[in-house]
């Protein structure tokens, strides 16, 4: 959640910076005024409690029965109103959580301004598009021609918009999972396999149930727990409630996680074969950070992302997300959007985020400033490593031959021992 000390001090800038998001100046001002009216009857309670505490004394030492009743009687009625502050502030308090916990991070001051997706910025484009003397086919003609990918049999078994992945689609899947971890762990990440389940409680905390994304999760009534859309989700609250020694930063993990989304909503060309789904797999890439690094620290994932596409020589953009359309827990956002040729554009495969305070501040995650000797909140940066499932769609497009089969990219065959999918009839 955003700092509510901003708000209290700053109302009119934190207004004017959370417009660029999309937020009601009305909705701001809401906390600000459930704030203020909080800390107001809070001092009034801890008055009350002081005189509950220096009338109590006197009547331990007041002698004379009169007035001792007197003071009882006032006791009493300090009580009473004592115990309607606390429940008026009980009120109070879980309004203003609610009001807080439904405002987005606020937008770094270099962010790009926007009001949709049609705003982005490309800053960066890699390789050329590919140019095909043949009928370009789409990822499940080639799929379902070499038997990588079966949506039909996955449809009856468990619904629309899952899939069986088949021979060497497995393959490519696994050999991108290792080609990841062989490139990141050198470079300090450390690899992990975080649950795919978690608590209600700690989801808010990482900033995913609010506004609209509820409709996104699946959520299990008899155990109160929901499944997670993003190695992220489980991967943050690793150090919940934790204190990094200042040496450890930065933290860096790489992650991966079987993911689950309803994609609610989402209709069209992208429901058909596996580009929006409702199970994949994904490797995220997730960074703790002391804040003055984490603009550094922001480039250096995109770096990490943009080395391992151009290892996969597949066509790609960086674009800089504008404020009205990056995340909710975002204060600055790039993706990189791969080349699909069937479609003839490039489509979103990877996002990468600095969440700055916002997520840390949800799950209180510190460390020990060694200059002030305090603990102050770190800053947490997420970044995908490879949605599997998208980057298939990618190589099986760009890597498609006239002859029908799929060459496979150079750093993934000794992964796989061959350097061509064939037909098998």
């Amino acid at each position: 959640m955003i700092d509510i000390k901003l708000i209290r001090e700053d109302l009119e800038e934190i207004k004017n910076r959370l417009s660029k998001k999309g937020v009601k100046p009305a909705d701001v001002e809401k906390v600000f005024l459930l704030d203020k009216k909080y800390r107001d009857i809070l001092q009034i309670l801890e008055g009350d409690k002081a005189e509950q505490n220096r009338i109590s004394e006197e009547i331990s030492s007041q002698k004379d029965n009169e007035e001792r009743n007197k003071k009882i009687n006032s006791m009493q009625a300090l009580k009473s109103q004592i115990k309607e502050s606390e429940q008026k502030i009980s009120e109070i308090e879980d309004d203003l959580k609610k009001s807080l916990n439904a405002l987005p991070n606020i937008p770094a001051e270099d962010a790009l301004e926007g009001d949709s997706e049609d705003d982005n910025k490309v800053i960066k484009t890699f390789e050329d598009i590919p140019k095909f003397d043949f009928t370009v086919c789409d990822h499940m003609e080639i799929g379902e021609r070499l038997d990588l990918i079966d949506t039909k049999q996955a449809a009856l078994v468990s619904g629309a918009r899952f899939f069986y992945l088949k021979n060497e689609a497995v393959l490519l899947e696994f050999a991108l999972v290792q080609f990841v971890f062989e490139n990141l762990v050198k470079k300090g990440f450390t690899p992990l396999v975080p649950p795919v389940m978690i608590r209600p409680e700690m989801y808010m905390r990482m900033g995913r149930l609010q506004m609209d994304q509820k409709e996104e999760r699946y959520y299990m009534q008899n155990d109160d727990i929901y499944l997670v859309g993003s190695a992220e989700h489980t991967t943050g609250p690793l150090h919940s409630d934790y204190v990094f020694s200042e040496k450890d930063l930065p933290k860096r993990y790489i992650a991966f996680s079987t993911s689950f989304r309803r994609e609610a909503g989402t209709y069209g060309k992208d429901t058909k074969g596996i580009l929006r789904v409702h199970q994949f797999d994904k490797l995220e890439m997730f960074s703790f950070t002391k804040p003055e690094d984490s603009k550094e620290e922001h480039k250096f994932l995109l770096s990490m992302q943009e080395n391992m596409m151009q290892e996969l020589k597949l066509p790609y953009q960086v674009v800089e997300v504008c404020t009205n359309d990056m995340g909710f827990t975002d204060a600055k956002q790039y993706d990189v959007e791969t080349w699909i040729p069937s479609q003839e554009k490039y489509r979103e495969t990877h996002s990468c985020s600095n969440t700055t305070d916002f997520q840390a501040r949800g799950i209180n995650a510190k460390y020990k400033n060694k200059e002030t000797g305090k603990n102050e909140l770190v800053h947490m940066l997420n970044a995908t490593g490879f949605a599997i499932s998208r980057i298939l769609i990618a190589i099986l497009e760009n890597n498609q031959q006239k002859d029908g089969s799929v060459k496979i990219p150079q750093v993934l065959q000794k992964f796989i021992g061959k350097d061509l999918i064939k037909s098998k009839s």
